[in-house]
């Protein structure tokens, strides 16, 4: 029997009688009793759901269906114990304040990133500054934990997840996977330190962003996790292997501004000229993550070399998410593949396929099911199209598939498809010929064919139809164009 992760909406049909506001917190209520009538203890056990509501308001806040205790321990779910795990406890909102320091030596000069740069900046002018809630009714983290146990699901749903954890998706998702490997004990990581790195990487993706955000960030993580648990891998990889392989999905785009390379070297952007125009993003995505590690002291237990080894590495697999490299790297795959010379007990060949399984999940959503695919593809799109209105704002010249007069999502999608995602996964397949490879493969044909079925309809509809990337773009140009945009 499968835990139903929809929340369902049960209306109301009085008001919440006062005796019962009185006592804030919740009220539980079971199969055979009344719904605001105090269950028979003798029944407890048949407990399906409960209210949460606030005592200055007599509208229910959550409704929440837990689904019968009883057909719970039939599938194996273990009942839910309130000390089990300790770090649910923690109001990590805290770890910023200035009490948790005072006892220590005084912290580093913080690296801020674009996005705490405009927190502290509204601050400053006396704005207010939204908190998000970061601490769980328990009932929404008891349903987050069943979605964490079918994590390597490739149908799992981050969107469903994000809001489930209220928005915290990358922080519980990232934490859950690196303490199922056990990397945390092995590692000595210190848990408020990890914790604290977590909400930090997570606060500095731009919510603002249709896109490049930190549910987009929690999504490639769990794509690497499936990929790290393909046979060809989980044998023979390392401890440090996943670790790093786990950290570079959730940091692989951090502090995106949410405009493209192109877009920053033309405005004279500080990043352009601070790497020189040569993969900008990602190297700002590396040196953002590395500042994190420094101010949170994450490694700071470890030997300085063994630290600075890990930040290296770290740079090397964000660093290979730079599509417009994706010809490099894909041909050094295909002549490994050919020559059938990859030895995964070569530590450097290890990290090779551990960049490619990282470009794999980076660019991953046309791989993914239908609903979640398109979903994907409108918000990257979006996203294009921002800066494109940006563009034109400005009189500056619109970057390609950036228009909206041009373009649509189908069209661009297709191109994208077709030049970028199609030869990558063809040869992912080749070197990892499992039941997910194949799945992938299948899940971007429908949509190819879903999106090819859209436009053919917006056509008959009448619709002129706009030249896009599939159109008019070789393979080289069109890693050009969507290069300089992921």
């Amino acid at each position: 029997m499968e835990v139903c992760y929809q929340l369902p909406v049960l209306p109301l049909d009085r008001p919440v009688p006062k005796h019962v506001l009185s006592r804030r917190g919740a009220i539980s209520f079971s199969s055979s009793s009344s719904l605001f009538g105090a269950p028979d203890p003798r029944q407890l056990s048949q407990r399906r759901g409960a209210i949460s509501y606030d005592s200055s308001d007599q509208t229910a806040l959550y409704i929440r269906m837990l689904g019968d205790v009883r057909v719970r321990s039939q599938v194996g779910f273990e009942p839910e114990r309130r000390s089990s795990h300790q770090y649910l406890c923690i109001d990590f909102r805290t770890l910023h304040g200035d009490d948790v320091m005072s006892n220590c030596a005084p912290p580093p000069p913080q690296l801020l990133s674009f996005q705490r740069y405009l927190h502290s900046s509204r601050l400053l002018r006396g704005l207010p500054q939204q908190i998000p809630l970061h601490i769980l009714d328990e009932d929404y983290t008891g349903q987050a934990r069943c979605m964490l146990e079918k994590v390597g699901n490739w149908n799992f749903d981050i969107f469903l997840f994000n809001k489930l954890t209220n928005g915290n998706s990358l922080i519980n998702l990232t934490f859950h996977l690196l303490n199922q490997y056990g990397l945390i004990e092995l590692f000595q990581l210190d848990m408020v330190k990890l914790w604290r790195f977590l909400v930090m990487v997570q606060e500095d993706y731009h919510n603002d962003n249709p896109y490049h955000n930190a549910v987009h960030a929690a999504d490639v993580t769990q794509a690497m996790y499936c990929f790290l648990q393909e046979p060809m891998l989980s044998k023979s990889l390392t401890s440090c292997d996943i670790l790093l392989g786990l950290l570079a999905a959730a940091t692989h785009d951090l502090d995106h501004p949410g405009v493209n390379q192109p877009f920053l070297i033309k405005t004279n952007h500080y990043l352009a000229t601070l790497y020189r125009n040569t993969s900008v993003l990602e190297n700002h995505h590396w040196k953002s993550a590395v500042g994190l590690l420094r101010e949170t002291g994450l490694f700071s237990h470890l030997p300085p070399e063994d630290s600075r080894n890990m930040e290296a590495d770290l740079g090397s697999l964000i660093l290979a998410t730079d599509i417009s490299r994706q010809n490099d790297y894909l041909s050094r795959f295909r002549r490994h593949l050919d020559q059938d010379d990859l030895c995964l007990s070569n530590a450097s060949h290890r990290h090779f396929v551990l960049q490619m399984a990282l470009k794999c999940a980076d660019i991953c959503n046309p791989c993914r099911p239908w609903e979640l695919s398109k979903q994907w593809s409108e918000k990257v799109t979006e996203e294009f199209f921002q800066q494109g209105d940006i563009e034109k704002k400005h009189k500056l010249e619109i970057s390609p598939v950036c228009d909206r007069a041009s373009n649509t999502v189908g069209n661009i999608q297709i191109g994208f498809m077709t030049y970028v995602a199609e030869p990558l996964f063809v040869e992912w397949a080749r070197f990892s010929d499992t039941r997910l490879s194949q799945t992938m493969l299948g899940h971007m044909g429908l949509n190819k064919a879903s999106w090819g079925s859209l436009q053919q309809e917006q056509s008959s509809a009448g619709e002129e139809t706009r030249p896009g990337a599939a159109n008019n773009s070789t393979q080289l140009d069109a890693l050009r164009v969507f290069g300089s945009l992921l």
